[in-house]
């Protein structure tokens, strides 16, 4: 059976993380570890991971950064963590639980049952029977940066920046996590450019496209105390640009 980790960035989570859920979703996945990133957090978030950790030691277990490095590094270490724990899929995962942990299932179904596929990204699209839940200003925003992201990556890809993403690990994974991102909010599509990158190098390869797969979830919800702010829109765009400088004029975009 495969072995998953699943990486929860934290900061300040204290009063919003539902650990209630994470308790119960512990106890029905025997194969699945959480591990939660501390990220310098000011508030009690430390004492609520660690009364869960001592609550489920086999299944939850905390990493905690001595200062605040940012989500994207956050996320980082905690793969890199994952990894060096030899599981076989690494994810990461709002802490606010706005995906819920059920979809974990239908992730890794998918990379059990298609070994082509190296990534599985969630897409909040909002079809019927479906319950997506999102603030207006936040989706149309989120769409004028996904159509950005798709037209200069080259990736017919719907939703870059939803917070919850599976990996199978690969060597390409550990050489794209093995340095610092240059970005603390648009690292998703760091990501994606790196990849890219690396797959350009390497005549002959599979296209990126051909192994990511977007899983519509059946449900989202815009959790209440969200860290996002009108500005992070605009500082997205100017990391987008960095990404776009560093990665992508090299490259010309994707495949």
């Amino acid at each position: 059976m495969d072995r998953t980790v699943v990486v929860i960035p934290c900061y300040d989570e204290a009063e919003r993380l539902d650990v209630s859920a994470f308790r119960r979703f512990a106890a029905r996945a025997p194969d699945v570890q959480l591990l939660f990133v501390d990220d310098g957090s000011r508030d009690e978030t430390l004492r609520v991971l660690d009364a869960l950790r001592q609550e489920c030691p086999d299944r939850v277990d905390v990493l905690r950064l001595p200062t605040n490095a940012g989500k994207a590094e956050a996320v980082r270490h905690g793969v890199l963590e994952a990894m060096r724990r030899g599981c076989e899929f690494v994810a990461f995962w709002d802490a606010d639980l706005s995906t819920s942990l059920d979809e974990i299932d239908c992730f890794r179904a998918t990379l059990r049952e298609r070994p082509e596929i190296e990534m599985v990204f969630a897409a909040r699209v909002n079809l019927l029977g479906r319950e997506v839940r999102r603030k207006l200003s936040r989706h149309y925003l989120g769409r004028i940066f996904a159509t950005l992201v798709a037209f200069s990556l080259r990736l017919p890809i719907y939703d870059t920046q939803c917070g919850a993403k599976m990996f199978r690990v690969t060597d390409d994974l550990r050489l794209v996590m093995s340095e610092r991102f240059l970005s603390r909010w648009v690292f998703d599509v760091e990501i994606l450019a790196r990849f890219l990158l690396l797959r350009r190098a390497a005549s002959g390869r599979t296209p990126l496209r051909s192994v990511i797969v977007e899983e519509p979830l059946q449900r989202w919800t815009d959790v209440h105390g969200s860290k996002l702010r009108p500005w992070h829109f605009a500082a997205g765009m100017v990391d987008f640009a960095r990404i776009y400088v560093r990665y992508l004029r090299r490259i010309g975009g994707g495949t």
